[in-house]
């Protein structure tokens, strides 16, 4: 999986390039069926949250969230992701059953 992750308008402190590492590992499983991820951090009094992800069969996944603070908005998207990731590779499952 090729990893993409920017920060727009604003340099991640080192603490927060560190949780979106030790984040990302939650969907680790998921390596060999995603060919890359594409995570967007946008911060105007909010932080704004944006990830792609591109799965192998050609499929894609795109979800936000937005908290005043990091920490609670990345958890937040990393939830959404985490269910998307479980339900597309779910759905590939049943069709090569």
């Amino acid at each position: 999986m090729t990893k993409s992750v920017s920060a727009v308008g604003f340099t991640f402190e080192k603490d927060q390039s560190d949780l979106i590492e030790q984040k990302l590992g939650r969907i680790a499983y998921a390596d060999d069926l995603i060919v890359d991820l594409m995570l967007r951090v946008k911060e105007d009094k909010k932080y704004y949250f944006d990830a792609t992800v591109n799965f192998r069969w050609g499929a894609n996944a795109h979800v936000t969230s937005d908290d005043y603070e990091f920490a609670a908005g990345l958890n937040k998207l990393m939830d959404v992701l985490d269910l998307k990731i479980k339900k597309e590779t779910d759905k590939v499952q049943e069709k090569g059953k």
